[in-house]
């Protein structure tokens, strides 16, 4: 099938050829003509899936061809979204697409000045890409007004719930005209995104590309078990014995990117960060020079795991697992894209094995285990399984009594020895904590540092040197992205 046969014009079809589109997505192919057609539409797709394509040249051409002129302070489309990279994103894929054509397009967000995007909308526009927000911010000021609303996209509609957008959202509903074209594209059906639905969309065109919560099936992953101290060095070992020079790199906190940071840029990686106490410019900035091959690795907290736009990304490497098990299909999500292979590696610590079941029952798999040789991890991580448990190991049974004592045994079971006077039984502290697994010091200098047993010794760091290709440590086949 071709992008001609959907019923598009010859001006977007012009622009689908202008960027090498030789033949529209499942997702593509159902939703432009459903949109074409004024239809409501609720559409499970997961990013990279064309989806964003899906819904913008249909409405491109329905602005082209149907209604007046967009007013002052108006918008005739309006697409919401959850973070201001997506909002970035959908606003540029709106510009490309629609190249020759006599629209004006705004995207808007917070973390920026206002009156620039105030002064934008004074001629009005007729896409508007907002978050929930800054939308109301600009709605209350009077700068915006949503009588000539056409169509509304809820683009990740998950995601705006996940991070508490639910009453912005009624707000928004609340302001719009009950006669319009709703589209609604998540990547999970939640029971919050399916009451919204039944509340908000008219005889919906239903639309699954893919299975629930599903990662690409082109993405190999893997996951390497380690002691949470030991993770940057881990990190550093594995980017220097793989020759891993192209990544996303996912840390769970602020500090811990800003760590990762300074341990690449001073073994001499290109590196960048994004993280939410950056600002939005430094954030496009580090996205825009990671995406045109200035910077090598891009090490970010779950605000970039959305609506980062990348094309032939080959890897991704969680040092840290998500909270919610969501995020890390969105996380890896940012490679395997449109067909490509990927590769996605989690770094898991023992106090992660919650978080680890939680994402094998949500994508329908065991991740693989490969232990990497000098970082076994002395707190091991309890197996889990594809039904979200974490498999406890049997105990071992105890021996029955009246057994002779075997050759090593202090006494016979169920006999106990009393002590000598002025002895006690009871073992000193730092025996027992070790004996009980209990980390009784503490690391300083890294934010993945935890408490360590007084009686085995600190990790020597690795070093951070890079290492050419085929000529990693140990002789190891390399992993290739």
């Amino acid at each position: 099938m071709s992008f001609a046969s959907l019923g598009l014009i010859d001006r977007l079809l012009r622009n689908v050829q202008d960027l090498h589109y030789q033949t529209p997505t499942p997702v593509q192919v159902k939703a432009i003509p459903a949109v074409l057609g004024g239809k409501d539409v609720m559409a499970a797709a997961q990013t990279g899936t064309g989806k964003t394509a899906g819904f913008a040249l249909p409405l491109l051409q329905r602005l082209v061809q149907h209604g007046p002129a967009v007013s002052s302070n108006r918008v005739r489309v309006l697409v919401l979204v959850p973070t201001r990279e997506l909002a970035e994103q959908v606003l540029q894929s709106f510009v490309v697409y629609g190249k020759g054509l006599d629209l004006r397009f705004l995207a808007a967000y917070g973390g920026v000045s206002i009156n620039p995007q105030m002064m934008k909308l004074r001629k009005g526009v007729d896409v508007l890409v907002a978050t929930p927000g800054r939308l109301l911010d600009l709605n209350r000021q009077n700068a915006v007004q949503f009588d000539q609303v056409q169509t509304l996209v809820l683009d990740e509609a998950d995601r705006m719930l996940d991070l508490g957008f639910a009453r912005e959202l009624n707000a928004v509903f609340a302001a719009l005209p009950a006669q319009r074209q709703t589209l609604l594209f998540s990547a999970t059906f939640s029971d919050d995104i399916r009451a919204m639905a039944a509340n908000f969309l008219r005889g919906p065109v239903h639309i699954s590309v893919s299975p629930p919560n599903a990662t690409a099936s082109k993405i190999r992953q893997w996951v390497v078990p380690v002691d949470k101290r030991n993770k940057p060095d881990l990190f550093m070992h594995l980017v220097a014995e793989n020759n891993w020079d192209h990544a996303l790199v996912f840390v769970k906190t602020r500090t811990g990117v800003d760590y990762l940071a300074a341990m690449l840029d001073e073994a001499g990686y290109a590196v960048d960060t994004i993280h939410g106490d950056k600002p939005q410019p430094a954030r496009l900035r580090a996205l825009e020079r990671f995406k045109a091959g200035q910077v090598h690795m891009l090490v970010a907290t779950d605000v970039a795991a959305r609506g980062l736009d990348i094309d032939h990304l080959p890897l991704v490497i969680n040092v840290d697992l998500p909270i919610v098990a969501q995020d890390y299909v969105h996380r890896i999500g940012r490679t395997g894209r449109a067909g490509a292979s990927g590769v996605a590696v989690s770094l898991v610590c023992a106090d992660e094995a919650p978080q680890l079941a939680a994402i094998e029952a949500l994508i329908r798999q065991t991740l693989p285990r490969e232990e990497e040789p000098g970082f076994e991890a002395e707190h091991r991580v309890p197996q889990t399984s594809a039904t979200g448990q974490i498999i406890k190991k049997p105990k071992k049974p105890k021996k029955p009594k009246g057994l002779q004592a075997a050759p090593g045994d202090m006494h016979l079971p169920g006999k106990k020895t009393r002590p000598k006077s002025g002895e006690s039984n009871r073992k000193p502290a730092a025996q027992r904590d070790a004996a009980a697994g209990k980390e009784t010091s503490v690391t300083s200098g890294s934010p993945f540092s935890v408490q360590r047993p007084r009686s085995k010794p600190a990790r020597q760091p690795v070093a951070a040197a890079r290492q050419p290709a085929g000529k990693g440590a140990g002789g190891r086949g390399k992993r290739q992205p």
